[in-house]
C-alpha cells in the first residue's frame, strides 16, 4: 500500500499491518521443522515442492504489488515470504539425498525460474498497460484458489477418523484470522483479486474450526496399519492466504511389523534345521552301527570254526 493509499484508508492500512504480523507467523511455522533437519543433518522423508509453491505464489504477489503500485502491504508480506521460503529451500537443498537435492532443482528451475519469468515477459511485453494489473491478480486468483484445495484433505481425514490430531486448532485459527484481516484489506481497496481467495480461505478455515469443536471429544479410529497417517503439525500442508501460501511437507512413516515377523519365521527356519540336523546325526549313527554288526560277523564265524 502506497503513502497515498494509507492516508486515503487508514482502516485498509490498519488491517494490512495486523495481516503481516499473523501471515509472518505463518510463515515462519516451519521452523520447527528445518530446525530438526538441520540437527539432524536429513530432510527425512520431507518434500521440497510445498516450499517451492509458496516462493511461487509469493514471487506472483510481490509482482503483482509492483505493478499495481498502491499495495505497500502486500510487497512486505511478500518479500519476507519468499526471503523465508528461499532459506527453506537451500536448507533442503544441503540436506537432501541426491534424488531430491535433483528433483528439488529440477521444479525451481521449471516454475520459480521459467514459468514466473515466461509470466512476467508476457504480462510486461504482450499485455497493455491497462490490463496488466487485472490479468496478473486473476492468475493470482487462479493460483491461490487450487493452492486452497490442499487443506481439504486434512478436513476429509478428520471426518474419517473423528480425530482432530491431524489439525491442531492454533495454525486452523491464525489461518482464519489471516484470511479475515487481508479480506478486509482488499475489501476496502475494492481489490477483487485479494477479496476472492480470502473468502475461500475463511470459509475452510472456519470450517476446520467447527470440525475441531465437533470432534476433539470423540474416540480416534483406528487407522489401518498400510496408511500413511497425517502429522500432527500440519505446516506440512498446503496453506495459502491470498499473498501467503505457506506450506510445509512432513510425512510419519508407519512401523512395519515385517522385520519382527522376518525374525519369527527365521527363528523357525533355524529350529528345523536343528531338528534335521540331528534326525541326520541319527540317522548316520544307526547306519554306522549297523555296518559296524555286519563286519563283525564274518569275523565270528571264522573264530568258532
Amino acid at each position: 500500500m502506497a503513502i497515498v493509499a494509507d492516508s486515503h484508508h487508514p482502516l485498509a492500512f490498519t488491517f494490512g499491518i495486523l495481516g503481516n504480523l499473523i501471515s509472518a507467523m505463518v510463515y515462519l511455522s516451519p521452523v520447527p521443522t528445518f530446525y530438526r533437519i538441520y540437527r539432524k543433518k536429513s530432510t527425512e522423508g520431507f518434500h521440497s515442492v510445498p516450499y517451492l509453491v509458496a516462493l511461487f505464489s509469493s514471487m506472483l504477489w510481490f509482482y503483482y504489488a509492483l505493478v499495481k503500485t498502491n499495495a505497500m502491504m502486500l510487497i512486505t508480506i511478500n518479500s519476507f515470504g519468499s526471503f523465508v521460503e528461499i532459506i527453506y529451500i537451500v536448507m533442503f537443498v544441503v540436506y537432501a539425498p541426491k534424488e531430491a537435492r535433483k528433483l528439488t532443482v529440477k521444479l525451481f528451475g521449471i516454475m520459480n525460474v521459467g514459468l514466473f519469468t515466461m509470466i512476467l515477459i508476457v504480462s510486461h511485453f504482450l499485455v497493455g498497460s491497462a490490463y496488466r494489473v487485472p490479468i496478473l491478480g486473476w492468475i493470482n486468483v487462479a493460483i491461490s484458489t487450487g493452492v486452497f484445495v490442499a487443506p481439504l484433505s486434512i478436513v476429509a481425514q478428520v471426518i474419517r477418523t473423528r480425530s482432530v490430531e491431524f489439525m491442531p486448532f492454533g495454525l486452523s485459527f491464525f489461518l482464519t484470522l489471516s484470511a479475515v484481516m487481508w479480506f478486509a484489506y482488499g475489501l476496502l481497496l475494492k481489490d477483487i483479486c485479494v477479496v476472492i481467495p480470502n473468502v475461500l480461505g475463511f470459509v475452510l478455515g472456519l470450517l476446520q474450526i467447527l470440525l475441531y469443536g465437533i470432534c476433539r471429544n470423540r474416540e480416534q479410529v483406528i487407522i489401518d496399519d498400510h496408511e500413511k497417517k497425517l502429522p500432527a503439525a500440519t505446516h506440512e500442508n498446503v496453506k495459502n492466504i491470498v499473498i501467503i501460501a505457506t506450506l510445509a511437507a512432513s510425512e510419519v512413516h508407519p512401523v512395519d511389523d515385517q522385520p519382527n515377523n522376518c525374525n519369527n519365521d527365521t527363528d523357525v527356519n533355524n529350529n528345523a534345521a536343528v531338528r534335521d540336523a540331528k534326525e541326520h546325526e541319527r540317522t548316520d549313527d544307526h547306519r554306522h552301527v549297523e555296518n559296524a554288526s555286519v563286519e563283525l560277523q564274518p569275523n565270528e564265524t571264522s573264530s568258532a570254526v
